[in-house]
């Protein structure tokens, strides 16, 4: 990597931290607040505005069902949050849905959960950003105009930040978030207050038009189907409760116990949210249209729809507007960064699965920063192509998020149940057992609410997009067993049986030759110094003048080692040198072929198209024959030299061994230069600078 390269990587990423230093990066729960709920959090912004949206279909007075809809997915929410109380405590290794699900459930119910959350993890970030683009469009135009050039540029920005670790991504995080809970909560107090207590005449900018229904009439089924569809948009409150069961590891001692604090305070501040802005759009009078254009046919022209909390901001601080400008800023801002959430959790559970060996072993190292660097670019990738697909649309991608979180919510649930079975059968004490009979309970209740509303969304949900990512976790589900089955393959060929450490007869070396140069002797020196049974060069003809005058040189520097001509009369040099190699092994079975090949060591990666071609043909088909070693002797070329760090004479103990030491540099002095002591060689140079006397 070059100087350039890594100087940005450090502007980027920051300097590299020591794997010590992993418990320095733990999270007290004001910092993990915001990291690991600010999605759920975060889904109070769009969550509501989604259930008036769907009911726009049926006209305005189906908004009059928006307050029980609300309260059936606020008694969800609660639910969801009770049960994985439940979970942080009984598994806190930070496993997750993953885990409870393998453990109680089987392997193919953990790798479907496992499938759900990668989906619901790269759809978190996809409809986080996708919002926070509606609502800065609201103030600025240019956003609204270039939706997805903001959303990429915005999961670049992300990406960059988590690269930086985990702790530091999260104390970058906090105050946005924070802020965010602040503003809205503030803006639904004074919007209440001045609408209950006040009597103040508090209206939305839409409140004054006609929205007309879409269809004739919505009666009986059909209104059924609206209500229900609208129930599961608004379930897109419950995303982000997940990830603290993800994260528990990431917290700080006691983990199990801060996590589920954690998860308490979230329900507390999501349930808060969420129903203050349904109850102040309900007082205001807000109106969503799906098709503003048909529905509002009263609208001034070029009316544009802003979002829901555009609205009430607006309605809420008329006389006030550093309110207004502070809730959509914090808003657009905490939509940002609930992408965060997946950020941390998607990498963590790519690790596990990579150890389990259902994912590519690179997700489960750390990177510089002590994060899953890995795991962080790839859910980047994965986001964007979704956010480039859906063009940065809420609303085209919400009926796919869904899916995939109630997937993991029931199977975890269901996975609960059994686990407080099998503990209750070790017979614990009397009061043990009544903990773990009301945690069954909750888990149980947790599982068919869950469940029922699984249900409900693929019912209403399925031809609206939900097929897609039924058909991501499907494809999920088989690539993960499709690399679980090449790891078990290889590690069942890698197995040693009791004739593998039986040494070969002979050690047949090979040096291939171009040039008679330096890389040339070099490589020759190497491969006599390793004392082979038979050691001979080789060359291919391709040019007959210059392999005459190679073999005239070769003769006379009278070289202690045969030079053999291949023939190639289509002009080819990796096929003439392995099928040479194949013939020694055919001749030979039992002899090992070791080919050496000289190769040049540059500086300039365009130095590196020019040189090395060759070399890299002939050691990628070598490499697949069996019983052939190879190995590549290097020449270090001028331009290399720029590229080492430490140079010898920098070396820890060079001065011991001789070598002069570097220039003298300003301030600084030289002692006792060139004094021998015993007849022994005479010590090197002693280096002392200004700041050491």
């Amino acid at each position: 990597m070059s100087k350039l390269a890594v100087a940005l990587k450090r502007l980027v990423v920051g300097r590299p931290q020591r794997s010590d230093r992993l418990t320095s990066t733990l999270l007290p729960k004001r910092i993990a607040l915001p990291v690991f709920a600010s999605d759920a959090m975060s889904s109070v912004a769009y969550a509501p505005e989604e259930i008036f949206l769907t009911l726009s279909v049926a006209g305005v007075a189906s908004y009059a069902m928006s307050p029980w809809i609300g309260l059936a997915v606020v008694v969800v929410l609660l639910t969801v949050v009770a049960s994985y109380r439940q979970n942080v405590h009984a598994y806190p290794s930070g496993g997750g849905d993953y885990e409870v699900a393998t453990v109680n459930l089987g392997k193919n119910a953990g790798l479907t959960v496992a499938s759900a959350l990668l989906v619901d993890y790269t759809l978190t970030v996809a409809v986080s950003i996708s919002a926070a683009a509606a609502n800065i469009g609201a103030l600025v135009p240019f956003v609204a105009e270039h939706k997805v050039l903001f959303a990429v540029s915005a999961i670049v920005v992300l990406t960059a930040i988590n690269l930086r670790g985990i702790r530091e991504s999260g104390a970058a995080f906090a105050v946005p978030v924070y802020a965010f809970v602040l503003g809205v909560a503030t803006m639904i107090i004074w919007g209440l207050t001045r609408i209950l207590v006040l009597g103040d005449p508090v209206r939305a900018e839409s409140a004054d038009l006609h929205l007309v229904a879409e269809g004739d009439a919505f009666t009986g089924l059909a209104l059924v189907l609206l209500v229900l569809r609208s129930f599961t948009q608004g379930a897109a409150a419950l995303t982000g409760v997940e990830a603290i069961s993800n994260g528990v590891p990431a917290f700080r001692k006691p983990k199990s116990r801060n996590a589920a604090t954690t998860l308490l305070l979230l329900g507390a501040m999501s349930v808060s949210l969420f129903m203050g802005l349904i109850a102040l759009a309900q007082l205001t009078g807000v109106q969503i249209a799906e098709n503003p254009a048909r529905q509002f046919p009263d609208a001034p022209p070029g009316y544009e729809q802003h979002t829901m909390i555009a609205q009430l901001a607006d309605a809420v601080f008329d006389n006030f507007p550093p309110g207004y400008l502070f809730v959509i800023v914090m808003t657009a801002l905490i939509l940002v960064l609930a992408a965060n959430t997946a950020f941390n959790g998607f990498p963590v559970l790519g690790s596990i699965l990579s150890q389990d060996r259902y994912l590519p072993r690179q997700l489960h190292t750390r990177g510089d920063r002590l994060a899953f660097s890995n795991g962080i670019v790839a859910l980047a990738l994965f986001a964007v192509l979704l956010v480039v697909g859906f063009q940065a649309e809420v609303t085209r991608l919400i009926p796919l998020y869904t899916v995939g979180v109630f997937v993991s919510f029931t199977l975890s649930q269901a996975g609960m149940v059994r686990h407080w079975n099998r503990e209750l059968a070790l017979n614990p004490s009397v009061p043990e057992r009544r903990r773990m009979r009301r945690a069954q309970s909750i888990n149980g209740f947790g599982a068919c609410m869950t469940g029922v509303v699984l249900v409900t969304v693929l019912i209403t949900k399925f031809t609206l997009g939900a097929w897609i990512a039924i058909v991501a976790m499907g494809g999920f589900f088989v690539l993960m067993r499709l690399i679980q089955l090449h790891y078990d393959r290889v590690a069942a060929a890698l197995v040693a049986d009791e004739t593998d450490d039986v040494l070969p007869s002979r050690n047949h070396a090979v040096v291939l030759v171009s040039t008679l140069h330096k890389p040339t002797l070099r490589a020759l020196a190497y491969a006599r110094a390793t004392r082979p049974d038979i050691l001979e060069a080789v060359t291919v003809n391709v040019d007959d003048s210059d392999t005459k005058k190679l073999v005239e040189q070769w003769h006379k520097r009278n070289l202690p080692v045969p030079l053999k001509v291949v023939e190639s009369p289509y002009r080819e040099i990796t096929r003439p040198v392995l099928d040479y190699v194949k013939r020694i092994r055919s001749d030979s079975p039992r002899n090992v072929v070791a080919v050496y090949i000289p190769e040049y060591v540059v500086g300039h990666w365009w130095e590196q198209v020019l040189h090395n071609q060759s070399a890299l043909r002939l050691k990628t088909r070598l490499l697949f024959q069996p019983g052939v070693m190879v190995t590549s002797v290097p020449w270090q070329l001028p331009s290399s030299s720029r590229t080492r760090v430490l140079s010898p004479l920098q070396a820890p103990g060079a001065s011991r061994r001789g070598y002069p030491g570097r220039e003298q540099l300003p301030g600084e002095r030289r002692d006792g230069a060139g004094v021998g002591t015993g007849g022994g060689t005479p010590s090197a140079p002693r280096v002392t600078r200004k700041e050491d006397r």
